[in-house]
C-alpha cells in the first residue's frame, strides 16, 4: 500500500462477461456496465463481451424481445467492435477469442463476441421447447452437434478418423463418470454452514479502538488545510474550509463532512486504503464535503487526503455516473476483490438506492449464505424528513431491516458527527475480523445541524454508540414513566422542540444501530426507570415504512406489561406527503404527541387496543 491515488493496473487481470442474447439488450445493467467501461475510477481496461446467443429468450423469439436485428446492437453506441461469429465453428470461436484478447491488450476497450448458435434442449434442459418453438426445434433435433460437425470436418481433412473422434468422445464420458461416481451421496462435498452465522457477531462495539488522539487530528486538520504552491481556491469555499481550523478548538465543533474527512484522513494514515464514490462524491450532494478542490483560474483540481503527508495508504473519490445498479454492483466487486479496501458508495438521495435493489437482494443480503463470499462494503443514503417530496425523504430503511438476518447487515442511523467517526474507523476495523455491510442512513439537514455538530474530545475519546441515553433525565430517573426511543433525524426535531422542558415524565434515547438490534442495551436503559409505564417508538416514516415493523417485535423480550405505543405517520403509500405545508404540520404533531401525548393507557386490554397499543410479552 502507499499514498496518494491508488496505482491501476490495465494488465493483471482480464474482465470475461457471458451474456443472454435477450439479456444483453434487456438488462439495463448492461447499458450502465457499457457506459461506465472508460470511466475514471471504473475502467478495468476493457471487458470481453461473449453473448450466449440461443437466438431465444426462455420461450420468446427475437422479434419480441429486441428492437434491433441482432442482440449485439447495443454496444454501436459506445463505438465497441463486434464480432458475428457461428458457434458450430469451433476454429473461427479460437481466432475470434484471440482477436477480441490482442484487441483489448492494444487498446484497452471492450470487445463483444456474438456466440451465434442454439438451445438443444429446453431452458435448464427440463422444458419442452417444442411447445413455443416448433419449427425451431424440428430443425434443431436434425442438425448434428457441434461436436459431431468438427468431428465430421477434422476426418473429412484426415486430420483424425472418425472411429478415434468417437474413442476421445468414449475418453471424455468415461471420465465424467468416475467423477460422478467418486462424489457418491455427497460425502465427499465440504460440509455446509446450515443455519451457522459466519461470525460470532464481532468484538462488542465498545472494546473497538476508534479514538484518535486530539493532537493527532489536529496534525491531520492542518494538512489538509494546506495547498500545492500556485494553486488559486474559490476564495468563499476556502474561508468555510478554513473554519475548520477553529471548529477544533475548546469553542468549536466539528460537522459531518469534517468529522468524516478526518476519520479518513485517520484511517489512509494507518495504513487503511479508502474508496469513495457516488453520484456527486467529490463534493457532496449537500455541498457538505468538498474532498476534491478546483482551481479558480485554471481548474486543476487538487485533493487533499490523497496528498496528506501522514498518509500511508491511498485515498480515491470518484463521481460515479448517473447509475445505481452497475456502480452499487462494481463496488461490491471491488470490496469482494479487495477486502482490505474501506469501500464506500452514496446515492445522491437515499431513495435513489432503489435503483439498485436487485444488487442489494441477490448479492449484499445473501451472498455469504448463497456462496461464502463477505463483503465490508458501506452504502451512505441521504434519509430523513425536511418537508420535501417522496422521492428526497426516504432511503427505504424498512426494507434493509427486513433483508437482515443470520448477522448479514449493519444498519445505522447515526445522529452526530462524532458517532459517525467511530462509525467508519470501526468499519475499517472489523475488515479483516468481521467484514459485512455497513447501511448508513446518512443525513440532510444534520449535516450542518448544530445538535449534529461533535468536539474534538468526543473524536479523541469513546466509541460508536449503538444506543444513546438521555443525560437529561439521569436526575429525575424515579419521574420518568414514558421512554420515548428514536432513531436519526427526528430526534433532533424532538431534542429541540419547547414541549421538552416541561416533559418531566419522559425520557428520549436514539437507537443508533438498529441492526444487529441492541436489545440487551435497550432493556438496561429501561431497566434504569423504576417507575416507567410505557414505551413509545418515535419516528417521522409512516408506521408501514421505517424502523417500527421491525422493532415491535423485539421490544417485547425485554418489557413486563407495559405497553407499547407507535407515535409517526399513519401507514402510506407514498414515503412523504410532497407538500412542505403538509408536513410541517405533521412533524409537529408526530413532536407533540411524543413529549405531551395520551398518558399511559390502564389495562383493559380493550381500552389498549382502542389506543392502538401492543400488548407486550413478560420480561425474562
Amino acid at each position: 500500500r502507499r499514498a496518494g491515488a491508488p496505482d491501476l493496473s490495465l494488465q493483471d487481470g482480464l474482465a470475461v462477461l457471458v451474456h443472454g442474447d435477450a439479456a444483453f439488450p434487456g438488462q439495463g445493467v448492461v447499458a450502465e456496465t457499457l457506459n461506465m467501461s472508460g470511466l475514471r475510477g471504473y475502467t478495468v481496461g476493457g471487458t470481453i463481451h461473449v453473448i450466449a446467443n440461443n437466438q431465444i429468450g426462455f420461450t420468446t423469439v427475437p422479434e419480441d424481445d429486441r428492437s434491433t436485428r441482432y442482440a449485439s446492437d447495443l454496444a454501436k453506441g459506445f463505438e465497441v467492435p463486434i464480432v458475428h461469429v457461428n458457434a458450430d465453428d469451433p476454429e473461427a470461436c479460437i481466432a475470434v477469442a484471440r482477436l477480441a484478447v490482442a484487441y483489448r491488450a492494444r487498446f484497452h476497450k471492450d470487445f463483444v463476441i456474438d456466440l451465434v448458435g442454439y438451445r438443444r434442449w429446453g431452458h435448464n434442459e427440463g422444458d419442452e421447447p417444442a411447445f413455443t418453438q416448433p419449427r425451431m426445434y424440428d430443425a434443431i433435433r436434425a442438425h448434428p452437434t457441434a461436436r459431431e460437425v468438427f468431428a465430421e470436418r477434422l476426418a473429412g481433412d484426415g486430420v483424425v478418423t472418425r472411429e478415434e473422434a468417437d474413442a476421445l468422445l468414449q475418453q471424455t464420458l468415461d471420465r465424467l463418470a468416475e467423477v460422478q461416481a467418486a462424489l457418491g451421496d455427497g460425502s465427499a462435498l465440504p460440509p455446509q454452514n446450515g443455519d451457522e452465522h459466519h461470525t460470532n457477531g464481532g468484538p462488542p462495539s465498545s472494546s473497538i479502538g476508534t479514538a484518535v488522539p486530539a493532537e493527532r487530528l489536529a496534525e491531520y486538520n492542518e494538512a489538509l488545510l494546506q495547498r500545492p504552491e500556485g494553486f488559486t481556491p474559490n476564495a468563499r469555499l476556502e474561508k468555510q474550509l478554513a473554519r475548520r481550523r477553529d471548529a477544533l478548538g475548546p469553542e468549536g465543533a466539528i460537522d459531518w463532512g469534517h468529522a468524516e474527512t478526518l476519520a479518513f484522513a485517520s484511517l489512509i494514515a494507518e495504513g487503511v486504503p479508502v474508496r469513495l464514490t457516488g453520484q456527486d462524491a467529490e463534493r457532496g450532494t449537500f455541498s457538505h464535503r468538498h474532498l476534491v478542490l478546483h482551481d479558480a483560474e485554471t481548474g486543476a483540481k487538487h485533493t487533499p487526503l490523497a496528498a496528506l503527508p501522514q498518509a500511508r495508504a491511498s485515498f480515491e473519490v470518484h463521481n460515479s455516473p448517473l447509475s445505481e445498479m452497475a456502480a452499487v454492483g462494481f463496488e461490491y466487486g471491488y470490496s469482494v476483490f479487495d477486502p482490505d479496501v474501506l469501500v464506500i458508495w452514496e446515492a445522491q438521495f437515499g431513495d435513489f438506492v432503489n435503483g439498485a435493489q436487485v444488487i442489494i437482494d441477490q448479492f449484499l443480503a445473501a451472498s455469504y449464505q448463497k456462496w461464502e463470499q463477505t463483503s465490508g462494503l458501506v452504502l451512505l443514503l441521504p434519509h430523513g424528513y425536511e418537508g420535501q417530496g417522496p422521492e428526497h425523504s426516504s432511503a427505504r430503511l424498512e426494507r434493509f431491516l427486513q433483508l437482515s438476518a443470520e448477522d448479514n447487515f449493519r444498519v445505522v442511523n447515526c445522529t452526530t458527527s462524532a458517532q459517525y467517526f467511530h462509525l467508519l474507523r470501526r468499519q475499517a476495523q472489523l475488515l479483516d475480523r468481521d467484514p459485512r455491510p455497513l447501511v448508513v442512513m446518512s443525513p440532510k439537514s444534520l449535516l450542518r445541524h448544530p445538535l449534529a455538530a461533535s468536539r474534538l474530545e468526543q473524536l479523541a475519546t469513546g466509541h460508536f454508540q449503538c444506543v444513546i441515553r438521555d443525560e437529561d433525565a439521569a436526575g429525575r430517573a424515579d419521574q420518568v414513566t414514558r421512554l420515548a426511543l428514536c432513531s436519526g433525524k427526528v430526534f433532533a426535531d424532538l431534542y429541540t422542540s419547547p414541549l421538552r422542558e416541561d416533559a418531566r415524565g419522559v425520557a428520549l434515547a436514539r437507537v443508533e444501530e438498529l441492526y444487529p438490534f441492541p436489545a440487551e442495551e435497550i432493556a438496561q436503559l429501561a431497566r434504569s426507570f423504576p417507575a416507567l409505564q410505557e414505551v413509545v417508538w418515535v419516528q417521522e416514516e409512516p408506521r408501514n415504512m421505517g424502523a417500527w415493523t421491525f422493532v415491535e417485535p423485539r421490544l417485547r423480550a425485554f418489557f413486563a406489561d407495559l405497553p407499547v405505543r407507535y407515535e409517526g405517520r399513519p401507514d402510506r403509500a407514498a414515503p412523504a406527503e410532497g407538500s412542505a405545508e403538509r408536513h410541517a404540520k405533521e412533524q409537529a404533531r408526530i413532536v407533540e404527541v411524543a413529549w405531551s401525548g395520551a398518558p399511559a393507557p390502564g389495562k383493559n386490554p380493550a381500552e389498549r387496543r382502542a389506543r392502538g397499543d401492543t400488548l407486550i410479552g413478560k420480561r425474562k
